[in-house]
């Protein structure tokens, strides 16, 4: 196919990407972790950590699992947030020749166990405080290795220890929890972080002989059929991502100079593909991240941003929001600030103005999804006022516009975007049905989202194929939410949709007929506090006698869309 939007490309930036100058993502790490050994890779709490030292912890860690036994390409999961521990299990898992389970910290024991037992992870790497959710599921999964860290494992030898005594003792923040030595599968190796860093440091890594073609991350993303599926993600896949990134974001960058200057705000959390990949790109650069682990506490947040220049600021719409609302924000020096990165969910035209007077720097728009590392669509950095579209396709991708045949469809006219690229997956992990849903005949991805292109080639959202709801950012499936909510006592059937929120852009509405007269809404919103992730519970809860349904007795989201007449 003709890329005619390659003539709208920035000057100087690069038309396609070229993966194959390294052997693994692997090799891409060790290249930094070389060349900038001396210079910081994160700060967090004010405690810095340099690209030595993670070569060294990623390295030691590594050499444990690698102790273990683990086979090449064996599942690791790693439960952590945003505190250097992150980086140094991510690094860790990927240098030892295994694949990265990202899971979120906060998901319920029932979430946790579908992810562990549908990857089949073997080892898990998790903070203290989630510790608990684990020890309700363990004994039915087919993990045989858990490193358990504290908060403060690696911010120092006084302060680190201090923190993790107020956290545990003070704010009371780690529940009780005992993990069983055995399992299934016989012994189970527990240890803390630092334990396995030790046994770890009397090793040697060895070399992995994993290929551009191994699968570095299976990363789990909403599942049509209630149940989140595992995206293959390849190093090929995921090098290229980064090297697209690089090649899009350098004309803003050229105003920094040197890359190892850059501070890279991290705030979203990495275990997301949004943050992972821009992470994964500052290593590449030799920069450094500023590590949050509670964006959503404000005032601290800005606080920690007062402290030095940042360059780079990723974010979802709700997350800029919220920094717009605060006074002490709009008092900071946003001299260094060159790129305001939207992706995660659609970014509103409101706050894109808002911001551009407050801090000077466009919000540049982008579009992708855990199915292609992130990277799909940006609006040029060097942009200077919000386009309301998704911009054009990065180095080395193409977008088509299709009909539900496959067919694609000229510029103008509305269908499905699909895309294909050395960045988007091989498929969803042990499923072939699925997968072969996912693509069309001639190799391109199908996303779900409806849009049309212009003549530019320049892509607008106009409307989502899938029902998926889409909360600060993250994917939230109606099916899941109605097979949990199911199970509440009283409930005979209910149906979730997506209604518009000004802080989330979408919030969970759930609609519930009664099998119990007595069920009261609360009921309903303490169930769902104790079976789903914060970001899926509903926000409304609306009692119905009955659920518009089809002819085959099919749930009818699209009228419930519709409010009911008074």
């Amino acid at each position: 196919m003709t890329r005619h939007w390659l003539s709208q490309y920035p000057e100087g930036v690069a038309h396609d990407v070229a993966p194959e100058r390294y052997r693994s993502l692997a090799a891409l790490l060790e290249e930094s972790f070389k060349q900038h050994a001396r210079e910081p890779v994160s700060v967090c709490m004010e405690r810095w950590t340099t690209y030595g030292e993670l070569d060294e912890y990623s390295s030691a860690l590594g050499a444990w699992l690698q102790g273990k036994g683990l086979a090449p390409g064996a599942r690791v999961a790693i439960m952590l947030p945003n505190i250097p521990q992150f980086l140094v299990a991510m690094a860790a898992v990927v240098r030892a020749g295994y694949t990265v389970v990202n899971v979120n910290p906060l998901y319920t024991a029932r979430e946790l166990e579908h992810q562990l037992k549908d990857s089949g992870a073997q080892a898990i790497i998790i903070l203290e405080n989630f510790a608990h959710t684990l020890e309700e599921v363990i004994d039915r999964t087919a993990l045989e290795h858990v490193v358990v860290s504290s908060l403060g494992d690696l911010l120092g030898f006084w302060y680190g220890r201090w923190l993790t005594f107020a956290v545990r003792h003070l704010a009371r923040m780690v529940p009780s929890y005992k993990l069983p030595l055995t399992g299934a599968v016989g012994a189970r190796t527990i240890v803390s972080f630092r334990q396995a860093l030790a046994e770890g440091a009397a090793r040697h890594l060895q070399p992995s002989g994993e290929t551009l073609d191994s699968v570095a991350f299976l990363q789990y993303t909403g599942g049509t059929t209630g149940l989140s599926k595992g995206a293959v993600l390849t190093h090929r896949n995921v090098i290229a991502a980064i090297l697209q990134a690089e090649a899009w974001f350098s004309p803003a960058l050229q105003r920094v100079g040197d890359l190892r200057r850059v501070n890279g705000i991290a705030a979203l959390p990495l275990y997301h593909i949004f943050a992972l990949t821009l992470s994964l790109l500052c290593i590449r650069w030799g920069a450094h991240m500023t590590l949050i682990p509670n964006p959503r506490d404000i005032p601290k947040f800005v606080e920690t941003l007062k402290r030095r220049p940042f360059h780079l600021l990723p974010a979802v719409n709700t997350l800029f929001n919220a920094l717009l609302q605060n006074p002490q924000f709009r008092q900071l020096d946003f001299s260094q600030l060159v790129m305001s990165q939207a992706g995660g969910m659609a970014a509103s035209e409101g706050t894109a103005r808002q911001w551009m007077s407050v801090t000077g720097c466009a919000m540049i728009e982008g579009w992708g999804m855990s199915e292609t590392c992130a990277i799909g669509t940006n609006n040029p950095v060097n942009a200077r006022e919000f386009s309301g579209t998704i911009g054009l396709p990065l180095p080395g991708i193409d977008i088509a516009i299709k009909d539900e045949a496959g067919n694609s469809l000229a510029l103008g006219e509305t269908g499905e975007i699909c895309i294909k690229g050395p960045n988007v997956m091989q498929g969803y992990y042990n499923q072939p049905e699925e997968t072969a849903n996912a693509f069309t005949a001639d190799g391109f991805m199908r996303t779900g989202d409806v849009g049309v292109m212009d003549e530019r080639g320049y892509t607008r959202i106009v409307d989502r194929k899938k029902d998926m709801i889409l909360v600060s950012g993250f994917n939230v499936f109606p099916s899941e939410l109605e097979n949990t909510i199911s199970l509440c006592p009283g409930v005979l059937e209910c149906a979730a949709i997506g209604v518009e929120d000004d802080k989330q852009g979408e919030a969970v509405k759930v609609f519930v007929v009664r099998s119990d007269p007595s069920l009261r809404e609360e009921d309903v919103a303490r169930f769902c506090q104790e079976n789903l992730t914060g970001y899926k519970r509903p926000r409304h809860i609306e009692f119905r006698d009955e659920l518009p349904k089809s002819n085959v007795g099919k749930i009818l989201r699209r009228a419930l869309r519709t409010p009911a007449p008074h």
